[in-house]
């Protein structure tokens, strides 16, 4: 049986890096459809510091649900420790990773045991450790519900339209800007694994991890400008985003796709004589496509970059890490 308190990184204000503390706080209690987990691994996503910045209410939400003091985190690799009387599929002792509660502040993830929807968990598979399962969920579902099924019908808050991933294959030429990154370097991967030929656009520090990866070209973006090297790309896959995200218009052929996974500010009238679509999605939890993604990983398909692990205590020295930019991959937090 588990201790009845656990430790855990929480927020009791909102700010810098300084404000996460490493409290001792009671273990939860695993409700219908949910299972305890003792975490091994929580990996450290954007979201968790625009929440601990004070952004509080999720895209599409009219109104924050978060109520302090609030534990952090999205992604978890762990061992089920209990499972509630209604949950089928799972028991003690087996190995699961996933995303929790997304979208939404409620994952918990920065501690020792969390309780989780068993349907937002998938079997970590045997084929690599809790550190780098606990890398993928978020950056790996992003990708995944961007390039290839979205998977669910819940509205996106950044458009009217239903987001539709291109199809891939030997055909296609994919672009992905910020190619390094937890999103990057899974999109890379996957694109590549549907036989597209990648152009990869990061700094040139990530060449050589990238073309290991299995990129087709390389561009530095501190040498060169992509937008004026490349021409005639089916997709735009920016893990970048943002109001600079409108520059790679212009690499896309007529009938084109750019999906950036910030959504950036574009000019209708110029997208419109481009003859190009641009679309973005909001990744959700979704177990059955982990699953999925967790056989690639486990074939050695795809794999997950590790930029830095950091213990839980340690959280704020991962998050003042992750404000420096330029990963490689991800970062990851170790439960004792």
């Amino acid at each position: 049986m588990p201790p009845r308190t656990m430790r855990a990184v929480r927020l009791h204000e909102y700010g810098g890096p300084d404000v996460l503390r490493y409290d001792e706080v009671p273990i939860p209690e695993p409700g219908p459809g949910e299972v305890l987990v003792r975490v091994h691994a929580a990996g450290v996503n954007p979201p968790d510091r625009y929440l601990r910045g004070g952004h509080t209410r999720v895209p599409g939400e009219t109104e924050s649900t978060v109520r302090l003091p609030v534990i952090p985190g999205t992604d978890i690799s762990g061992v089920v420790e209990a499972v509630a009387a209604d949950v089928e599929g799972l028991a003690t002792g087996d190995e699961v990773f996933g995303l929790l509660r997304f979208p939404s502040f409620d994952g918990s993830a920065y501690a020792e045991y969390v309780a989780a929807p068993a349907a937002d968990l998938a079997r970590k598979p045997a084929g690599i450790d809790h550190v780098h399962a606990a890398g993928a969920p978020m950056s790996g579902l992003t990708a995944w519900q961007f390039l290839i099924e979205l998977g669910h019908d819940h509205p996106s808050p950044f458009q009217e339209a239903r987001h539709r991933p291109t199809a891939l294959d030997a055909g296609t030429t994919v672009l992905v800007n910020g190619a390094a990154g937890g999103v990057g370097h899974f999109a890379l991967q996957l694109a590549k694994w549907k036989g597209a030929h990648v152009i990869a656009v990061a700094s040139g520090a990530h060449e050589s991890f990238l073309r290991e990866l299995g990129a087709d070209r390389f561009i530095d973006y501190t040498r060169s400008r992509p937008e004026e090297l490349v021409h005639d790309v089916d997709l735009v896959l920016d893990a970048v985003g943002g109001p600079g995200s409108k520059r790679f218009l212009r690499t896309l052929k007529h009938g084109g796709s750019q999906f950036p996974v910030l959504p950036g500010d574009f000019d209708e009238e110029e997208i419109a004589k481009l003859g190009v679509t641009v679309s973005s999605t909001q990744v959700r939890s979704n177990g059955a496509q982990l699953a999925e993604l967790g056989r690639l990983l486990d074939a050695g398909t795809v794999r997950v970059a590790i930029d830095s692990t950091f213990t839980l205590a340690d959280a704020r020295a991962a998050h003042e890490h992750a404000a420096r930019g330029h990963l490689q991959g991800k970062i990851v937090l170790t439960a004792a």
